[in-house]
């Protein structure tokens, strides 16, 4: 099955090649932001944090990292996932500062690309303005469904929806396989998204196991029936607005 490594920015021509059909020309300019430096940073370490100035645009090219906040007492939590293809916050280094921190979950590996440069590529190929927007209006529908989760779904529901989210997300740049994928991540980081303990999401999981729904075993996932699955998570795909899927 796809792993968490990827060739370069691959994942971001599947991902905006979802959205509009992307040419040679489209693809050429894109491939421009792999002459920024490619940095590599070591699992539960922080990319980036809340108060410093920002001043690239961060492109995931493997590997899976989260925006999240913290309280001064240490507790976390993980307001968004970053997937290989995902630019962790496109727009970031119009900012004075950053008002939250992004932490890599896994070892990851993305590109420092410098506004400019970025600048340069849309400048070449303006119509990719619209792809992008999409990816990024995509991004707070996503923030607005794991609200949504937060506030009103259930532990089981808010669960499933996330576990489908993540495989249509993942599906997208290719790293799911038939109906299963690689989940990395810990119970812990699963609680620190999901608003709950590690004890009742470890509970929610055994419940989905029983319940026929999923497998996991060894980081990785396979969705057992995803439309009973979809059912339970009462999950609708219009926000991520894969049109072309």
């Amino acid at each position: 099955m796809p792993t968490l490594t990827a060739a370069g920015i691959e994942p971001l021509f599947r991902l905006l090649g979802r959205y509009m059909v992307l040419d040679e020309a489209d693809r050429a300019a894109l491939s421009t932001l792999e002459t920024g430096p490619i940095c590599t940073c070591d699992a539960r370490t922080d990319i980036a944090r809340e108060g410093e100035n920002p001043t690239v645009i961060r492109l995931l090219v493997s590997g899976w990292a989260c925006r999240y906040k913290d309280l001064p007492d240490g507790r976390r939590q993980i307001v968004a996932f970053f997937l290989p293809g995902d630019f962790c916050d496109l727009n970031v280094y119009i900012l004075s500062e950053l008002d939250h921190s992004i932490g890599a979950l896994t070892q990851v590996r993305y590109y420092d690309i410098q506004p400019q440069q970025f600048q340069e590529v849309i400048d070449q190929r303006p119509h990719l303005v619209r792809a992008l927007l999409w990816h990024e209006m995509v991004s707070a529908g996503i923030q607005r469904e794991w609200l949504l989760s937060i506030g009103q779904r259930s532990p089981l529901e808010r669960l499933s929806h996330l576990f489908v989210e993540l495989y249509y997300r993942l599906r997208a740049v290719g790293l799911a396989t038939g109906l299963s994928f690689d989940l990395p991540i810990t119970q812990n980081h699963l609680a620190e998204a999901n608003g709950l303990s590690v004890v009742h999401l470890n509970r929610t999981l055994q419940e989905m196991r029983r319940a026929g729904l999923i497998e996991l075993s060894d980081r990785q996932l396979r969705i057992i029936d995803l439309d009973r699955l979809k059912s339970v998570a009462m999950f609708n795909s219009n926000y991520l607005h894969f049109n072309r899927s």
